[in-house]
């Protein structure tokens, strides 16, 4: 068999002469040419992706900065067109983002942090208005009546992310990486058509209250002052501030750094979808339930109990895994968040409208002031602390929070058993 005719090869620690002048070459550098997008987009246009933590950062602190603001507007304005006003800031926020450059979000998102906080009062203030009054139009119980308003209003809310997260996969499921700019603008079109038939149906609605548009702006002031003199009021701002936390914590972490690691970002969307439908149907079942002070205190100590399981699953024994079970665990923790948001939202709106009867605008006002500024808290520190030390946060947040709301409600029925015999 004839013999084949072999190159040399060198030895271990030798190297060959075309190698040796090689490494004395300096290497060629590779080039690439930029992606299409960046060749098309404006200097003053960053990507969307990095802004949108800077755009919830700047919306939450705003919408703090205008707390003070809120009551005197909504007195003056009266509850209907309070919300008409506030809807304007949603419009415009949604047309900055066709054109989204710095100069067009970050007053956008300042705008809007001032209308959103003029239609979420609003929306407290009509809502517990227009539940009290059908109650006495139909001799029905006022604080059934107004857990079955509330949880109708909550449930219809927290469906929004079943049906966002699907509206967004079915106009961008053939876009890779977030979607494609066609895309995006397609889905604010679409949001933009939304808005203006929300617009047209609050123009509809029926006045309520609208005699408090004649009250001084000072009044006004006054009655958001003197709320926080109400003894009541201390022991119920720790659970709106734990309302804040625990919705930032499913927006800001809970996606970041428990769906993501397992799901991936595609993830991120049937968990929020699971998060949603179940916070849906335990806000329209629970406000079904809710009769009283009593019955929603029962409810409120369920869903606290419930997020407490969760947050210590998440701080002692959970661990990311593969397969099955690992792609399961962050679609139940998503689930029995939705379940324990669900109940706390809805009843403590209710408890607020009952206990605050008479001054509304300001305990509304109160309540966004305290939970926004916890969300905005929760932005701010997301990018800071690990994982642990926010679970840590939350914790402690809802044992204080649930201690004092349990003893505030079982002052006021005693005072109020007391009064009845």
């Amino acid at each position: 068999m004839p013999s084949a005719t072999r190159r040399p090869q060198p030895q271990p620690g030798c190297s060959s002469p075309r190698r040796r002048a090689a490494r004395g070459a300096p290497r060629p550098t590779r080039t690439s040419s930029p992606p299409p997008s960046s060749s098309s987009s404006p200097p003053t246009a960053p990507p969307r992706t990095s802004k949108a933590p800077s755009t919830r950062r700047i919306l939450y602190t705003s919408f703090t900065l205008f707390s003070v603001v809120a009551p005197p507007v909504v007195t003056r304005l009266g509850p209907k067109r309070a919300l008409v006003v506030g809807s304007s800031g949603y419009v415009l926020f949604i047309l900055a983002n066709l054109v989204p450059t710095w100069y067009t979000i970050v007053p956008a998102s300042l705008y809007l942090g001032f209308c959103a906080l003029i239609i979420w009062v609003g929306q407290g203030t009509y809502l517990t208005s227009a539940a009290l009054s059908h109650a006495r139009d139909n001799n029905l119980p006022e604080g059934q009546t107004l857990g079955n308003f509330t949880g109708e209003f909550w449930g219809i809310i927290a469906s929004t992310q079943v049906i966002g997260n699907l509206l967004s996969l079915a106009l961008l499921r053939n876009e890779k990486d977030g979607g494609s700019v066609t895309g995006k603008n397609l889905l604010f079109v679409v949001f933009l058509g939304c808005m203006i038939v929300g617009i047209v149906l609050l123009c509809l609605l029926s006045k309520r209250e609208e005699k408090g548009y004649n009250d001084p702006l000072h009044s006004s002031f006054g009655a958001m002052l003197e709320s926080l003199k109400d003894r009541r009021m201390p022991f119920i701002i720790p659970l709106m501030v734990y309302i804040g936390l625990e919705h930032a914590f499913v927006w800001a972490v809970f996606t970041k750094s428990i769906v993501t690691p397992v799901l991936g970002i595609s993830g991120v969307g049937g968990a929020m979808t699971i998060y949603g439908a179940a916070c849906a149907v335990c806000a329209l079942v629970t406000g079904y339930l809710t009769s009283g002070l009593y019955s929603a205190t029962l409810i409120v100590s369920f869903g606290a109990i419930v997020q407490a399981v969760v947050l210590f699953w998440l701080l002692l024994f959970y661990s990311p895994m593969d397969r099955v079970l690992g792609a399961a665990a962050p679609l139940l923790i998503g689930a029995l968040w939705g379940v324990g948001d669900g109940m706390l939202n809805t009843q403590l709106n209710a408890v607020v409208g009952l206990m605050f009867e008479d001054a509304k605008e300001a305990a509304f006002a109160q309540f966004k002031v305290w939970e926004c500024g916890a969300i905005a808290t929760i932005f701010f520190l997301s990018l800071h602390i690990m994982l642990q030390v926010m679970l840590v946060l939350m914790t402690a947040s809802l044992v204080i929070s649930f201690g004092a709301f349990l003893f505030l409600t079982i002052a006021v029925e005693k005072s109020s058993s007391a009064v009845r015999s």
